[in-house]
């Protein structure tokens, strides 16, 4: 057994007794929450609300009336067996209504990543180099910027002052135009009209993920620059483009690597906003409404796939960590 392969088994068996303690509190922060399922279905119709029978009736047929131990054990008994239950508000099984939302979530977030990386890795880098340059300031103060403004003011103000203001060029919200598919239209065609619904949101995560990630970069290149190996490396006569990107920048992108085991998750819970503020049909949307509605399985399971993908994201960091420098081991 390689140490790769010794390092994922014990990894992986770490995970189960965290996934079990993380059911527990899933399924305990549900049950503390006021109200329940069977309001929220009833509030539709008046008249169910004041007769107590009907409100039983839901409760008894959803289990709901059980002990607590025994629906739990009754959830993770299925969850095991792979059936996450019903949504009591899409009234469709939790598996449907969470596979329908996530191609939209990681949709958004794979661009969003991918230019979230692409820009705050060299930034940072360009900002350390040049410290205290006009080139810095501007980096530094736009990333202290994004920082300080909270998401769904900058969505606000680019709906305000961008969407309004392009003549339904850049759409407010939703995923598509209705009837723009591949067979009437071609894709060139519908590639456009989902990049158009993309803009916004996209451009909300990338500002907020961009500046926080080209701060760290920025702090780490510096430390780096100082270290003895820079030093010597530049007494020795090599180009300065070798020195950073050769020596230091493979050293200065770990805390990066570091802080990047949570993006994974974060496509789940950093989604929650930007997807109510633009309508986008993704899991953050599908989670709100789920709280709202006090649906139960829904809320658990997304609370249970946020911390399956945190786990998987530190995993990832962890064999990256290995990669980006040799000197560290599996064992």
């Amino acid at each position: 057994m390689t140490g790769l392969t010794r390092f994922l088994v014990k990894r992986v068996l770490n995970m189960i007794p965290l996934l079990f303690i993380v059911t527990i509190l899933s399924f305990g922060v549900m049950q503390l929450a006021p109200g329940g399922p069977e309001y929220i279905i009833l509030s539709a119709e008046a008249d169910a609300m004041s007769d107590p029978a009907a409100v039983e009736a839901l409760r008894e047929k959803w289990g709901l009336n059980d002990p607590i131990p025994v629906q739990y054990f009754r959830w993770v008994g299925n969850m095991l067996q792979g059936d996450f239950g019903r949504s009591y508000y899409y009234r469709l099984p939790v598996k449907e209504v969470l596979g329908t939302a996530l191609p939209n979530t990681i949709q958004l977030n794979v661009f969003a990543l991918f230019f979230i990386y692409s820009l705050s890795i060299p930034l940072g880098v360009i900002s350390a180099v040049r410290q205290y340059s006009k080139t810095d300031m501007v980096v530094t103060a736009t990333a202290f910027a994004g920082q300080a403004a909270p998401s769904f003011w900058v969505a606000t103000m680019l709906i305000w002052g961008v969407a309004m203001k392009s003549n339904g060029l850049i759409p407010t919200n939703g995923i598509a135009t209705p009837g723009i598919n591949f067979d009437t239209y071609g894709w060139i065609s519908v590639l456009a009209d989902r990049a158009r619904y993309m803009v916004l949101p996209l451009t909300v995560i990338v500002f907020g993920g961009l500046t926080g990630l080209t701060r760290y970069m920025r702090s780490s290149m510096l430390e780096v620059l100082r270290e003895d190996y820079v030093r010597t490396a530049r007494a020795k006569g090599l180009a300065e483009k070798v020195v950073i990107y050769k020596h230091a920048l493979r050293n200065a992108v770990l805390p990066i690597l570091a802080v990047s085991g949570g993006l994974l998750s974060s496509m789940v819970g950093g989604s929650v906003i930007i997807e109510n503020v633009f309508s986008w049909p993704g899991i953050g949307r599908v989670a709100w409404q789920a709280v709202n509605n006090r649906d139960y399985n829904v809320s658990m399971a997304v609370m249970l796939l946020g911390a399956v993908l945190t786990m998987i994201g530190y995993l990832l960091v962890d064999i990256a960590y290995v990669w980006v420098d040799p000197r560290i081991k599996y064992d």
